[in-house]
């Protein structure tokens, strides 16, 4: 993060910046100098470092700092706690006090230095935990945890504070490797999970850590949890390093997060690109979308949240799966773990009553899952079983009798028998003993032989039924939901992301690790602090290749005569400047001039104009007029948690008044320029539309794609790219850009 406005750690210190173009030095990761092969062209890692952090899950030795017998105390508390998570895990506990012979029957010693033997955790029970790291450095201690509050969470006071606790774990790190967990984390690590369950496991990270309560209490329904990092402030550990190191572990199926902020885009990317290699689904609950979350995230956890429409096209982009509800981020991480890959992305609705299977039919659709027609021979099939004048083409209204007896098991293998259905999703509105009890058991058992995904909407509010407590439960095959939204948002997210992955390229394998030809000709024309005139910003496009009109810059009404022939009439005649943000307001800019009169006239009402308004040009730019076509908008900021992003959207004063547009964060290949510009709510203007030509679209990916590739590389000179208008031409025409803005670092 670069500043945050809410006192949180600037990752400038962990990463090395670009120097120049193309002379990167080598940025440590997690205390080891990263290979230069391993750097994009603006000097940042490629790929995520992935933390041994076994032995803080399963230790051999803890040492618990500050702990305590004396009743009435916190640290008693604790040290309890930790002393019987010691003795599942198999680790031998050393209490550390300097007062104290012992605590809890164990000796007890009164300093780090004076620990008996080689400890991998140590829990520090202090309120200042930072010159206890010192000595846990000298000790080689491997993992430590601080409790502790009054951090970044706190203001300005605080963040100072954690940047110095911060320094003091990077100097330790590097002589023995020591990493933090905290500061203002809790015991979530420490929890007594179940070991009697089986199957994919939820791996569960949580800045806050009442809010993973609801996936951790997901054992009770028989869903297994294997680990719980609680991340707090992040000064050092942060959720990226858990989310790689989880992906890595063969028993997890799902990562299921609550995050208030991310310490640092590129990483959180990086972690999110490796689960996405390995196929392990992360969901998570990101606050932030409003400046309420924004600000309570801030006084929680010192996080800074970032820009929430960059946020989510982020994790789009690297196959996080966003939710916004607790019950949401439970229900999807469970269905996540523990489904096969889908056959088909088809889905049936099969339903004892017409009204509960046209209702979920509804929401569903409109959610964007599709519900295939069945085939005619299918419908025949089962109409053997549910009588003709109900409708089975999905969704399929059996009329509720079939269900209690040899039918109903019948019925669902067929369904699960067509190709095209690759989910069934049988809603249960409420139970209906014995034939909700008969339904629930043919469901499981159907299930059980299938590998494709049977879902239950069990809408009783009791929750008390056999039918729902004992087989629906009991069944690990079957996902069971208490309403219909949570469904819907899960089946989907489960869709999509077998979509996602089955499809995905990383985006670090193909990012540019040298510099273009084009970058030290761009270098060239950047001015450290200021905003290039519409000239210069042109120039800059071009030498990245884009394409911009035939056009001169004039000083004089005869030069923009003669400018004029060497260009071509018809021209348009623009004011150039470096303050010019909005020319046509102004009335800086005359299109349509067919005659040397014209463009006479047009340069001298120009710069009088100008000097009226006490506007400062360069000149007058002579233009080539470019054939209309579809305007669109490129363009490049810098975000906070994520370095530079690429924007595209419907350009013209439509990009002001409709903000349609969509993000991604570089680098990112030919795939994602093109879903961006599926994301538009105008995709359509691109296809044609009442009689015009289908637009170059070909040509409009090729310019976001050099636009990104110019985002990497001037990454520590470009402060902003405005390309407003790019007109995009019809089919194998191209696109010219025939306004643009830029601002420097």
């Amino acid at each position: 993060m670069l500043g945050s406005t809410h006192g949180t750690l600037t990752t400038d210190s962990r990463r090395a910046r670009v120097i120049a173009c193309g002379e990167q030095p080598a940025p440590a990761v997690h205390g080891r100098p990263a290979a230069t092969d391993d750097l994009d062209v603006s000097g940042r890692p490629l790929y995520a470092g992935v933390p041994d952090l076994d032995r803080f899950f399963r230790p051999e030795s803890v040492a618990v700092v500050g702990a305590s017998d004396a009743e009435g105390r916190p640290n008693t508390g604790i040290t309890r706690q930790l002393l019987a998570w010691a003795e599942r895990v198999g680790a031998r506990l050393h209490p550390v006090h300097p007062t104290r012979e012992s605590v809890f029957g164990l000796p007890c010693v009164p300093s780090v230095a004076e620990l008996p033997d080689q400890v991998d955790l140590a829990v520090l029970l202090v309120s200042d935990p930072l010159p206890v790291i010192e000595q846990l450095a000298e000790t080689k201690v491997r993992f430590a945890v601080a409790f502790a509050s009054g951090f970044a969470e706190t203001g300005a006071v605080g963040v100072a504070a954690q940047a110095r606790l911060a320094d003091a774990v990077q100097r330790s790190g590097l002589r023995s490797g020591l990493r933090l967990l905290g500061p203002n984390t809790n015991l979530n690590a420490f929890e007594e999970f179940r070991t009697d369950l089986d199957g994919p496991a939820i791996a569960l990270i949580t800045q806050s850590g009442h809010q993973g309560r609801p996936v951790f209490t997901l054992q009770e329904l028989g869903i297994r949890v294997s680990h719980w990092a609680p991340t707090g402030n992040e000064a050092d550990l942060e959720s990226a390093d858990f989310i790689s190191y989880f992906s890595e572990q063969p028993e997890v199926g799902a990562i299921a997060c609550y995050v208030e902020g991310l310490k640092d885009g590129r990483s959180f990317l990086l972690a999110a690109d490796r689960a996405a290699r390995r196929g392990v689904p992360v969901v998570a609950v990101k606050v932030g979308r409003t400046e309420t979350g924004v600000r309570t995230a801030a006084s929680h956890t010192g996080k800074l949240t970032g820009a929430d429409a960059v946020v989510d096209a982020a994790m789009r982009q690297y196959g996080v799966v966003r939710v916004d509800g607790l019950d949401e981020l439970q229900d999807t991480a469970a269905l996540l773990a523990r489904a096969r890959p889908p056959s088909a992305d088809g889905v049936a609705v099969y339903s004892i009553s017409g009204g509960t299977g046209a209702h979920f039919s509804d929401l569903a659709t409109a959610a964007g899952l599709r519900l295939p027609a069945l085939s005619p021979a299918k419908q025949a099939e089962l109409h053997q079983w549910i009588p003709e004048y109900l409708d089975v083409t999905n969704p399929i209204d059996n009329g509720g009798h079939p269900v209690g007896d040899w039918r109903g098991r019948k019925i669902i293998d067929a369904i699960l028998a067509d190709p095209a259905v690759g989910v069934l999703i049988c809603p249960i509105t409420g139970p209906f003993p014995p034939m909700s009890d008969k339904l629930a058991r043919d469901l499981v058992d159907a299930a059980e032989e299938t590998d494709k995904l049977v879902c239950v909407v069990w809408g009783s509010p009791v929750g008390t039924e056999p039918a729902y407590r004992e087989t629906l439960l009991g069944s690990s095959r079957v996902a069971t939901f208490r309403t219909f939204a949570n469904c819907i948002t899960a089946v989907r997210a489960h869709l999509e992301h077998a979509r996602f992955t089955a499809s995905y390229r990383s985006p670090f394998d193909e990012a540019p690790r040298t510099p273009s030809p084009s970058c030290r000709k761009a270098q060239a024309l950047m001015r450290p602090g200021s905003r290039l005139s519409e000239h210069a910003a042109k120039q800059l496009l071009r030498a990245y290749g884009i394409r911009v009109p035939r056009e001169q810059l004039v000083t004089s009404a005869a030069a923009s005569v003669r400018a004029a022939g060497l260009v071509g009439y018809p021209v348009v005649m623009k004011a150039s400047g470096a303050r010019l943000a909005h020319k046509t307001e102004l009335g800086l800019v005359k299109i349509g001039l067919t005659s040397a009169s014209q463009v006479r006239d047009a340069y001298r009402e120009l710069t009088d104009i100008a000097r009226y308004e006490d506007v400062s040009l360069d000149g007058v730019l002579v233009c080539q007029m470019v054939e209309p076509g579809v305007e669109m908008v490129v363009g490049v900021t810098h975000d906070d948690l994520f370095g530079p992003t690429v924007t595209v959207g419907l350009g013209g004063v439509l990009v002001e008044v409709l903000r349609d547009t969509a993000v991604r964060v570089p680098p990112f290949g030919e795939d994602q320029a093109r879903s961006m510009l599926d994301e538009l709510r105008g995709r359509a203007l691109l296809d044609g539309v009442r009689g015009r030509p289908p637009a170059d679209l070909d040509a409009l990916v090729e310019v976001i794609l050099r636009v990104q590739r110019m985002a990497l590389e001037l990454d520590t000179e470009l402060s902003e790219l405005d390309i407003n208008p790019l007109m995009v031409l019809p089919r194998g025409q191209g696109a010219v850009a025939l306004d643009a803005l830029a601002s420097c670092r």
